[in-house]
C-alpha cells in the first residue's frame, strides 16, 4: 500500500478523500494538514488519522511516500518542493504553478529528488474524452481543420469570498487559468503545439484581481485554427463545458456540463468505437466529472512499476505555458507567438 497524506482540504480534496475509500486495498491515508484546523479536524476523525496545521511539521514527522497538494494553486511549487526535498511523491492540483518558473522550479526540484510528479489532468480520463482521443490516434478525422472549447459556469460573488486567495493574481489567477485549466489541456492533448495565440480577457462582473470572462484564438503547429471561449457569469448556473472537433471526415462534440455526453459523433467511414458512443456517456456528481479514480488508477501503478504516468510535471507545464501565453497576449494586447 502507498502511504499518502493530503495537504489543503478545502473544495477539491474531496474528490481525492472519495479515491482514497474507493482505493483502501491500495492506498493509506496516514495524515492531513490543512491552515484551517476545523477542516483538517472533519478529515482527520473522518479517516481516524492525525491532523496538522504546519504542512513542514507533517512531512517530518510522517512517513509519506505520495504528498497529495490540494491548496490554492499558487502554493502548489512551494509545497510539492518541500516534499522533494525530503524524497517525498508529489501529486498537485492544476494549476502546478501560476507562472512557468515556478513550474519549471518544482520540476527541477523532484528531478534532484529522484521523485515522481504528478499533475490532476483527470478530464484525460473521462470514458466521453478517451474515445474522442482513440478516434484522433486512429486518425479517422482526416486533417483536423477546426477545435473550440467552451467553459459556461457560474461562479458568484459568495464563492469568490468564501475564500479571500480565489480570484488572487497571486494564488489563484482567474477563470482560464482556474476553472478552464483542464480544457487547454484538452486543447493540447487533442490538437498538438500551438504555435500562436492571440486573446481577450476582463473582469466583467466579479470582485476579484483576475478575469471571470476570456476567450483566445490558437494557431496550433499543424495549421488548425482553436478558440476557447470562457466566462464563469452564465445564468443561473453551469451550464456547458465542451469540446468540439471537426475535420475533413469526421465532426465530434463531446458536451453537457463537464464532458461527459456526446452530443455529435459522425464519420464518414464505420468503426467498431461508434457502438461505444451511448455506453460512455455519464452523469457527473459535479463539474469535476470522475476522472480522479483512473488519475489515481494510474499514479499508483507508476509507483508501483507497472505504468508510466500520464499527466507528469511536463505535461502539466504545456497546458500551463499556453495558459500564460494566453494572458500576456490578453494584456499586452498583441499575438503572442510560443516556443
Amino acid at each position: 500500500m502507498i502511504k499518502v497524506a493530503l495537504v489543503g482540504c478545502g473544495r477539491i480534496s474531496e474528490k481525492h478523500f472519495e479515491v482514497f475509500e474507493k482505493f483502501n486495498e491500495r492506498i493509506k491515508l496516514i495524515s492531513v494538514c490543512d491552515v484551517i484546523p476545523e477542516r483538517a479536524k472533519k478529515y482527520s476523525t473522518k479517516f481516524n488519522v492525525p491532523y496538522y496545521t504546519n504542512l513542514e511539521e507533517m512531512l517530518e514527522k510522517e512517513d509519506i511516500e505520495l504528498l497529495s497538494v490540494c491548496t490554492p494553486s499558487g502554493l502548489h511549487p512551494v509545497h510539492g518542493i518541500m516534499a522533494a526535498k525530503r524524497r517525498i511523491n508529489v501529486l498537485t492540483e492544476k494549476p502546478m504553478a501560476i507562472n512557468v518558473e515556478d513550474a519549471d522550479r518544482l520540476i527541477k526540484e523532484c528531478n534532484n529528488g529522484r521523485v515522481k510528479l504528478f499533475v490532476v489532468k483527470q478530464n484525460r480520463f473521462n470514458p466521453t474524452i478517451q474515445l474522442l482521443k482513440k478516434a484522433i490516434d486512429k486518425k479517422r478525422f482526416g486533417k483536423i481543420f477546426f477545435i473550440n472549447s467552451t467553459v459556461f459556469w457560474n461562479r458568484p460573488q459568495e464563492y469568490y469570498d468564501m475564500a479571500k486567495w480565489r480570484g488572487t493574481k497571486r494564488l489563484d489567477g482567474g477563470a482560464i487559468m482556474n476553472q478552464a485549466s483542464h480544457y487547454v489541456d484538452l486543447m493540447l492533448w487533442i490538437g498538438g503545439e500551438v504555435k500562436e495565440v492571440v486573446s481577450f480577457k476582463d473582469r466583467l462582473a466579479r470582485n476579484i484581481e483576475c478575469e471571470d470572462t476570456g476567450a483566445a484564438i490558437l494557431k496550433y503547429k499543424n495549421g488548425s485554427i482553436g478558440v476557447l471561449q470562457v466566462t464563469m457569469l452564465t445564468y443561473p448556473k453551469n451550464y456547458e463545458g465542451s469540446i468540439t472537433v471537426i475535420g475533413e471526415k469526421g465532426t465530434v462534440k463531446i458536451g453537457g456540463t463537464a464532458l461527459n455526453r456526446i452530443e455529435k459523433w459522425e464519420f464518414e467511414k464505420y468503426d467498431d468505437d461508434d457502438s461505444l458512443v451511448e455506453k460512455v456517456n455519464y452523469i457527473p456528481h459535479n463539474v469535476y466529472g470522475e476522472g480522479h479514480f483512473a488519475f489515481y488508477d494510474n499514479v499508483l501503478k507508476t509507483l508501483e512499476g507497472k505504468e508510466q504516468p500520464m499527466t507528469d510535471g511536463e505535461e502539466g507545464r504545456k497546458s500551463l505555458e499556453l495558459i500564460c501565453a494566453i494572458y500576456e497576449s490578453a494584456e499586452k494586447g498583441k499575438k503572442i507567438e510560443l516556443k
